[in-house]
């Protein structure tokens, strides 16, 4: 096959070559590459097609074993070889450990909050809190529906009021209204 007709062929394929190649990588940019890829292994190993075959699964072909040989590289890179004696990498873990202290903190001094609230919605919202239903409280408590509801709402209110006070930042509200 002369190299008019090879590019006369190659040319013909390039907008099937190109979806397949988007296809593969559901990226445009690197569809372009890959293309670009392929294109550039089919002109260097235009002596290795054999006329009387077909030329559009062979530059398929090409296509898809850079593909998947890209593939296989990135994994690879992705890998970690621990040379250590005691496999030191490999048993350290990936993951950072979280401090908690912080949070902890405002959750003992949310409590303290909690406790200096009156009993008659202390009690109402820490049910709520805890997961009971609006009218299991109320049966539980022998308190209209109305009233538990309302009395839960004091509770937040009285809530969001002493951390006002207490810290002077207004964002700290938001977090407490979903308990």
């Amino acid at each position: 096959m002369s190299t008019i007709e090879f590019d006369n062929k190659f040319n013909a394929l390039s907008a099937s070559l190109n979806s397949f190649a988007y296809n593969l990588t559901k990226n445009v940019d690197d569809a372009k590459d890959l293309f670009q890829e392929t294109a550039f292994r089919a002109i260097t190993n235009r002596d290795k097609f054999r006329p009387g075959t077909n030329f559009k699964a062979w530059s398929f072909t090409i296509m898809k074993n850079i593909f998947i040989n890209n593939y296989r590289k990135k994994v690879k890179k992705n890998t970690i070889i621990d040379n250590t004696d005691n496999l030191y990498f490999i048993n350290s873990g990936g993951t950072a450990i979280n401090n908690d202290a912080g949070r902890n903190i405002l959750m003992k001094e949310l409590k303290k909050m909690i406790e200096k609230l009156d009993d008659s919605i202390k009690k109402p919202f820490m049910m709520h809190y805890l997961g009971y239903k609006y009218q299991e409280i109320a049966d539980d408590l022998s308190l209209p529906l109305g009233t538990v509801k309302s009395r839960i709402f004091f509770a937040r209110k009285a809530l969001k009021e002493q951390i006002k006070v207490h810290y002077g930042d207004h964002h700290l509200v938001r977090e407490v209204q979903g308990v």
